[in-house]
């Protein structure tokens, strides 16, 4: 089982959509997805139709509870989902006087049956804290979305240090597997020069797929459904379904970082 943190610290940089509507792509093309929204705003939960999460995560952390007995069914093929909740914000609190908190996550994950899912995907804080230190010592993948603007270059080199130390100290296993551009307008000399940028600076790292800005895209939330569900003719739904298909033939050589 593949395992994938998808994170960023900045807001709007198209975190959440990814981990819904590339898991949603990934579902379509057969593969079993596990995703654990691991962020207290619990935006994925609401977005795949949860409406009584519980709980949810929070229980492996407070009630010591197994992370398969939290796994939710979705109306999305191939996708189970083990929610988020409000909850999450006080354990977020409480685990930091606990002595080895930070592994929590990753004991969890190893309690999960083989075989059952093919892609672990985890919806992260957008914060470094303790929930996103437990989701980085638990899996082997990062994928970094980042908005096609100026503001969001600093947080790409913030999260790539994050991995660096998590990798040089508790996991060395930990690797970044892509970053990818979102919200690119290719109307727009600004967003072309931040992809072209981000492919200077980060080279093969950068996925070949961008995701462009896309009014669809931005509507599917409130329906609650991934965009290939809302509207599978959409440029949303075609850039995540070819973002999709570049994860799962592992074309870009996994970074050394």
């Amino acid at each position: 089982m593949r395992s994938i943190a998808i994170l960023n610290q900045k807001g709007g940089s198209g975190k959440t959509t990814t981990t819904v509507s590339l898991s949603a792509a990934l579902g379509e093309y057969g593969r079993r997805v596990l995703v654990v929204d691991m962020d207290p705003q619990g935006t994925a939960t609401d977005w795949f139709g949860i409406k009584d999460p519980g709980r949810g995560i929070t229980d492996i952390f407070i009630n010591v509870k197994s992370l398969l007995d939290l796994v939710r069914p979705t109306a999305v093929m191939g996708v189970n989902l083990v929610p988020a909740s409000a909850w999450l914000i006080g354990a977020e609190k409480a685990l930091a006087w606990e002595v080895g908190a930070v592994q929590i996550f990753s004991r969890a994950m190893t309690a999960l049956p083989h075989g059952q899912w093919d892609y672990l995907i985890v919806d992260c804080p957008p914060a470094l804290g303790i929930l996103t230190a437990n989701t980085l010592i638990g899996v082997k993948e990062v994928l970094i979305p980042v908005e096609a603007h100026h503001l969001a270059l600093p947080g790409v080199d913030r999260v790539i240090t994050s991995v660096q130390t998590l990798r040089n100290h508790l996991n060395p296993d930990l690797r970044i597997t892509g970053i990818v551009a979102c919200r690119v307008d290719s109307r727009t000399r600004h967003s072309k020069d931040i992809v072209r940028e981000l492919r200077s600076r980060f080279g093969k790292l950068v996925c070949k797929v961008e995701i462009r800005e896309n009014v669809r895209l931005a509507e599917a939330p409130s329906k609650g459904q991934p965009i290939t569900l809302y509207d599978s003719h959409s440029k949303g739904a075609r850039d995540y379904r070819d973002l999709a298909r570049e994860i799962m033939a592992g074309e870009r050589e996994v970074s050394s970082l």
